[in-house]
């Protein structure tokens, strides 16, 4: 699974996801904020669209169900809007590495109200995107590092982050952008 923080995460940078079809590098990042609305935007459509039975059949014990990658998704808009923030209020920051898949344990992905995830998730990429349409100037060579060595600027953290969201949405679609 492609995460927030999966080790090797530098080809994100480099070159476009062989899966989903995004193209990080060419990714305009003044244009990070309007993506993640989109982005959001397919998501809820997809929480109230499909019957709740369907959100939460995994696919393959391994493999989350849409209704867990959604709770991903709402999480790593918040913690992106959290790292985003301390990056721009902070000298480099040091993050945390975020285990992702302790946290879908521990906060119950699987037994979340549909409902409730599709509101939360539409709040906090809202406020994800008016973060990243708040940075201007210098403020996008900020820097912040994760405690495993990786080193971002703002720049390159909104590229980083969109794949997220957008090969979440290809994991449960199929549809590569």
């Amino acid at each position: 699974m492609i995460t927030p923080d999966t080790k090797d995460w530098t080809w994100v940078l480099q070159r476009p996801c062989a899966d989903c079809g995004l193209d990080t590098p060419s990714v305009v990042r003044e244009d990070v904020a309007a993506m993640v609305r989109a982005n959001a935007a397919a998501w809820v459509a997809r929480l109230t669209e499909l019957p709740e039975e369907r959100l939460r059949r995994r696919p393959r014990p391994e493999i989350w169900s849409d209704l867990e990658y959604a709770c991903h998704v709402r999480d790593v808009f918040r913690l992106f809007d959290l790292r985003l923030n301390l990056m721009l209020t902070q000298d480099g920051p040091l993050f945390a590495n975020w285990d992702q898949d302790e946290t879908a344990v521990a906060e119950r992905y699987d037994s979340q109200d549909p409902a409730v995830v599709t509101v939360e998730l539409a709040e906090a990429a809202e406020r994800l995107a008016a973060s990243f349409e708040a940075v201007s100037g210098e403020q996008w060579q900020r820097t912040g590092d994760r405690t495993d060595g990786a080193r971002f600027t703002v720049e390159s953290f909104a590229r980083y982050l969109i794949h997220d969201p957008v090969h979440h949405l290809y994991d449960v679609t199929g549809v590569a952008i």
